[in-house]
């Protein structure tokens, strides 16, 4: 029996919440029992510090930051560190480089030693400051010596004119400057001393408002007096460095003096003893080194001869140096000082040297098979009585002659096998193909024409040299013409009549979703694919390398040493351009640096620069410390897995420009040039490396076209996509849009000249297109070229400041 109060449980069973708290942090230091995970303890600690440590803590750090800039303040240009590297650019014709080096050298306590006959430098010692400094000279005409002068100086110390500032030739190099990475700078003026009082007020003015726009944080400083420029020399000396990261993770040097020793088996190659000041990082003897220009080659030892600069004149023997000041020169590549007294740091070792493959030898048997294993041909016997047939023959017939005997069934399937392989001719190839037969057939008819022709000669000279560039003015009026259609009609090609939709688009396929659509990026590569390398993991690799850069100490020689360099098979080219005055610079390359990859840019078009320039077309890289030509691609920009191909280079978006190069490690900065016909080199894009990577996949994309011929509520006919019926057919399965947005298929083919009945997912309107897009991957071409021709100076023009006042407006 039960009770009548007592409790009876309902149809629902109630269910109360869990107690919250083992979710706050005191429960579960309760729970813990006072353990603390290894990974936690660091954050605990910093959590637990008191209000006062926080404050300490953020004290030292300050102070230790201020103590690393003030002590690279110090070793610059000290006994122990490299000299100051000052790199003179003067950016105007009428800018006085002679007279600010007259100035410079001028200096009350010090000793000028003059390097003549090389760079029109010299170098400035002072050893009651400690300091000393390396000036070279580069006319900035001279891109490639510009460029590479920036890449190792310390500052550089831009001549401006008094009155104008900079003209055409100084704004392109200031844009290339800028673009490539600037290190410290300053700006100097010397002259106007010759204007009246109050047009030199003027032009001061105009000029501080030129500056004010390029140059922001910059100040000016007159140079006409020694005391100027001990000013100058002492803003020098203090103020901050801007770092440049392509050349910090690496050592490199600037050569002081070179000499070549010819081989024994050609004069053309040989050993090149290069000179100078180790900077950046410690410089191994087992690395690689990368010649500005000329290429990667391999150290066989590195001595240490005297230092040509010391401060202390008692460390080199054998030589009296008056302690007052006076001017020395140097004798001819400073080879008297390399014999004296030179001591072998280390030589190379052949285990650990660096090797000089840069590609990958394919093996064309390699995945091949030369004799099958006892499952393989249990195998074939499977299959080959899966594939018995039975086929009628006459009487008397041996095996091997009815194995001859085709049926009907296999013809055809004969003549697909034959259309399969037909259709595996490139749209690439077709097109060459037309082309030449096109070249061919005028050729053929020329001489024909050539009998007949009557010709009348001009008596002008000048007209005739005027016409010969019509015939750039019809390429370029066709590169405009080509670029406007290709923005109007992106990607719209029209289907060829005398070859099948099906034989001319059979590398493309369609999408259903460009997207997330899926594609294997291991699929259908092309052979160049087997020449380069790739890594498993390339940011990972570049971390673990820049890890040991900053903490591992290499054994080598550091920075500020003055040594030499034996650098092997290096052809005598390289020692002639020295002699000529082109600056020599050395950098050391990282592991993997000389192997050959696929590199991506990314890149936006130079405003100064407006000629359209087509994707595969020849272009000057300068990539951190590299110069080469290559045929790159354009392609978008996107976080996609996929990324589309652009066939000209936009003006109004950042492209990605991919290319097979060697491997550099990023940031790094890129430079590119186009060259014209009489030599000079113009600036079209500028950017930074993005990343080395052969799995991006670039697609080009094309759009047939066709027009409603009869609409219906939902479905439509739709002509001039394609013009017979097996066309239709073969492309039925890709997905419609058109450019009003509307979406859809074909449903079946009307006739025989290809015309197709179509369904939508709404009312189509007579104005609408019908759009069938098609993609294919493709790849740059393998024109990588190392040695990019010295470019003709520019031709100097008037100011370039009320240009860029004007365009400031």
């Amino acid at each position: 029996m039960v009770a009548a109060g007592a409790h009876r449980p309902g149809p629902l069973k109630q269910q109360n919440k869990a107690h919250k708290g083992g979710k706050h942090s005191g429960s579960s230091q309760r729970r813990a029992g006072g353990r603390v995970s290894v990974k936690a303890q660091p954050r605990r600690r910093l959590r637990d510090l008191s209000r006062v440590d926080r404050r300490h803590q953020a004290l030292q750090l300050r102070r230790q930051r201020k103590e690393a800039v003030l002590a690279e303040k110090r070793s610059l240009g000290s006994r122990d560190g490299p000299p100051h590297l000052v790199v003179l650019v003067p950016l105007h014709s009428r800018a006085a480089a002679h007279d600010t080096l007259c100035l410079l050298q001028s200096q009350d306590s010090a000793v000028v030693r003059v390097d003549e006959g090389r760079t029109g430098g010299f170098a400035l010692l002072c050893p009651r400051l400690k300091q000393r400094w390396h000036f070279v000279t580069a006319q900035a005409g001279d891109l490639h010596a510009v460029l590479d002068l920036a890449k190792v100086a310390d500052s550089l110390l831009f001549i401006l004119d008094p009155a104008d500032g900079w003209d055409s030739v100084g704004e392109h190099c200031l844009s290339c400057l800028f673009a490539q990475g600037l290190p410290s700078y300053a700006l100097a003026v010397p002259g106007g001393t010759d204007l009246p009082p109050k047009k030199r007020i003027d032009a001061r003015k105009k000029l501080a408002k030129a500056i004010e726009k390029r140059f922001p944080e910059a100040k000016l400083f007159p140079l006409n007096t020694e005391q100027e420029s001990s000013l100058l020399l002492r803003h020098l000396a203090t103020q901050k460095q801007r770092h440049l990261a392509f050349r910090d993770r690496r050592a490199h040097l600037l050569a002081y003096a070179a000499e070549f020793v010819p081989g024994q088996e050609s004069d053309l190659v040989g050993t090149l003893k290069v000179s100078g000041f180790v900077r950046g990082q410690t410089l191994d003897v087992n690395s690689l080194v990368h010649i500005v220009g000329h290429g990667d080659f391999q150290m066989s030892q590195v001595d240490a001869p005297p230092d040509p600069l010391s401060l202390n004149p008692r460390v080199i023997k054998g030589q009296k140096r008056s302690q007052d000041m006076e001017v020395q020169d140097d004798s001819v590549n400073g080879t008297d000082e390399m014999e004296e007294d030179v001591k072998v740091l280390m030589k190379a070792d052949p285990n650990k040297q660096e090797s000089l493959q840069s590609e990958v030898v394919p093996d064309p048997m390699e995945g091949e098979q030369t004799w099958p294993t006892e499952e393989e041909l249990q195998e074939a016997e499977a299959s080959l009585k899966a594939n018995r047939r039975l086929v009628k023959v006459p009487k008397g017939t041996s095996k091997y002659q009815a194995a001859w005997i085709v049926d009907d069934g296999e013809e055809g399937s004969e003549k697909d096998d034959d259309d399969d392989e037909d259709d595996d001719i490139d749209d690439d190839m077709m097109e060459e193909a037309v082309s030449q037969e096109g070249e061919s057939s005028e050729e053929e008819e020329e001489p024909a024409e050539e009998e007949c022709e009557t010709m009348t000669v001009s008596e002008c000279l000048r007209d005739d040299r005027y016409d010969e560039k019509v015939e750039e003015d019809e390429e370029m009026l066709e590169r405009y013409k080509q670029e406007r259609m290709d923005e109007m009609f992106p990607d719209e090609v029209d289907t060829p009549r005398d070859v099948p939709a099906r034989v001319r688009f059979q590398k493309y396929r369609g999408l259903k979703s460009f997207r997330t659509s899926p594609w294997d990026p291991k699929e259908n590569l092309p052979r160049d694919y087997a020449r380069i390398f790739q890594f498993q993991d390339f940011s990972r690799t570049r971390k673990h390398l820049f890890r040991q850069i900053e903490k591992e100490e290499t054994e080598g020689a550091s920075v500020g040493w003055y040594v030499t360099l034996h650098v092997c098979n290096v052809p005598v080219s390289v020692m002639e351009s020295f002699k000529e005055g082109k600056p020599l610079v050395v950098f050391s390359l990282l592991p993997h640096e000389q192997k050959m990859s696929v590199l991506n840019f990314l890149v936006r078009r130079h405003p100064s620069n407006s000629e359209p320039v087509r994707a595969k077309e020849e272009l000057i890289f300068h990539c951190g410390f590299r110069r080469f030509r290559a045929s790159p691609l354009f392609s978008q920009h996107t976080s996609a897995d996929k990324h589309k191909l652009e066939r000209f280079l936009r003006p109004d978006a950042a492209l990605v420009v991919t290319v097979y190069a060697p491997i550099t490690f990023p940031p790094a900065s890129v430079l590119l040039f186009k060259q014209r016909s009489n030599g000079m080199h113009d600036l079209i894009a500028t950017g930074s490396l993005l990343s080395v990577d052969p799995d991006r996949i670039v697609v080009k994309r094309l759009v047939l076209s066709g027009h409603p011929f009869k609409i219906f509520t939902k479905t439509a006919v739709v002509r001039y996509m394609f013009f017979n019926r097996e066309d239709v057919m073969w492309f039925k399965p890709v997905e419609l849009r058109t450019k009003w947005g509307r979406r859809g298929h074909i449903k079946e083919p009307l006739g025989t000249h290809g015309h197709m009945k179509c369904h939508f997912d709404g009312q189509l309107k007579s104005q609408d297109t019908v759009l069938l897009n098609l993609y294919k991957r493709v790849f740059p071409k393998w024109t990588y070229d190392p040695h990019v021709p010295e470019p003709v100076p520019w031709v100097r023009s008037e100011s370039a400041l009320p240009v860029q006042e004007v365009e400031m407006e």
